[in-house]
């Protein structure tokens, strides 16, 4: 196995401040580069696109080069990868790295060696790990409000065939990630296997509905219009949760329909629109998981919150990870302060020390989020690690 040796090196120039914006310059250099090679940036900067070509290299010479203005400051997580998660760096042996980080506090050049790449292994297949309380709800089902079709996945509790008994719904986004590693690009969420256990233990059971993610993920889960990624359809998307989907759903299985037992959670955009979708439709859902919210990509989302703020009394749980940089922890702070100045909602905050931008993380805390929420915030210890 060839090690590739990546020199990259970083020239930041912008303002200061919390909300300063860099220039970045990055050179890899790679012996025996081969014409049908192509080699990108992954990371939470680009939402973890791996052959996104805003982020990839062009080759000059013996060098490649990729050059990116005003990107915040902050820490970033990333991987190079060839144009697929099959085609990502690996150890020398195939296994997954750990994610890289950049700091884009000041002048950086960081020396990377990249021992090997994925698809230069044979591996174990990937197996199914969603419990039997897993189903397809639909391979396609239909999103009215956006003219296209999305699988979508529904967990009923372990109780729920042996009686007649209504429960909860948990709406969450990216449903790829919540059940199943063999769907999932990053790892899982482990939601069925937290709420079987939480079920075997006397907690209150839900039902989650899962919205898989498509190639408009960036666009479906922003509510306002982005410069460089288009137009928001965020707005549609929830529309097609309260109006095709929730019905859907409500006429179909026991559910309490009730804004007390309508949840919506998700992280990243995920995030963004549960608190958009929380904050806007208080009279549909009345209790919110907003895991790493993409704050940054939707500054509109602060003026809003001071608008809408008055009217909001449900439950908002928001997660963040210290790893995932200041300017990520004060985006999210700047909202939870506003709206709890405003607002009647109860308001549950937490930063993990050792938290990062990933589902790991995101597992984690489901726990303590669906506790929380499902007690009303009331006779529930916090943790405080």
């Amino acid at each position: 196995m060839h090690k590739f040796l990546y020199l990259i090196s970083i020239f930041l120039a912008g303002y200061q401040g919390i909300f300063a914006q860099y220039r970045l310059r990055i050179e890899l250099i790679v012996p025996n580069v081969q014409d049908v090679d192509s080699f990108f940036i992954a990371g939470s900067f680009n939402n973890w696109q791996p052959a996104d070509k805003a982020y990839g290299f062009l080759k000059n010479d013996e060098k490649l080069i990729y050059e990116k203005s005003e990107l915040p400051s902050g820490i970033y997580e990333f991987k190079i990868t060839r144009g697929s998660w099959d085609k990502v760096e690996s150890t020398n042996n195939g296994t997954d790295i750990n994610n890289r980080f950049i700091n884009l506090s000041s002048d950086t050049i960081i020396q990377i060696s990249v021992e090997g790449w994925k698809d230069n292994f044979v591996r174990a297949p990937k197996m199914h790990t969603a419990s039997k309380n897993v189903h397809l709800l639909d391979s396609s089902f239909h999103m009215s409000k956006l003219g296209r079709d999305r699988p979508v996945w529904i967990y009923l509790p372990p109780d729920y065939n042996s009686g007649k008994k209504r429960y909860p719904v948990i709406y969450m986004h990216d449903g790829q990630n919540l059940f199943d590693s063999f769907t999932s690009g990053f790892g899982e969420w482990g939601v069925d296997e937290i709420l079987d256990s939480l079920s075997a233990a006397g907690k209150t059971s839900s039902i989650v509905i899962g919205i898989d993610n498509g190639p408009h993920r960036l666009n479906e889960y922003n509510p306002y219009n982005n410069a460089r990624f288009g137009e928001g359809e965020g707005e549609a998307y929830i529309n097609f949760i309260i109006k095709d989907l929730k019905p859907f759903v409500d006429k179909n299985y026991r559910t309490l329909s009730a804004k007390e037992n309508t949840i919506i959670a998700g992280s990243s955009m995920g995030g963004l629109i549960s608190y958009y979708a929380a904050l806007k439709y208080p009279s549909v859902f009345g209790k919110a998981g907003i895991f790493s919210p993409a704050f940054w990509i939707a500054p509109d989302i602060l003026p809003l919150t001071d608008t809408l703020a008055p009217q909001a009394k449900g439950m908002y749980f928001f997660y963040m990870g210290e790893k995932e940089g200041e300017e990520m922890i004060s985006s999210m702070n700047a909202v939870t302060l506003n709206l709890g100045k405003s607002s009647g909602a109860l308001i549950y905050t937490v930063v993990d020390p050792g938290g990062k931008h990933h589902e790991y993380s995101w597992k984690k805390w489901f726990p303590e989020f669906y506790l929380w929420v499902s007690s009303n915030g009331l006779n529930h210890i916090i943790k405080q690690d």
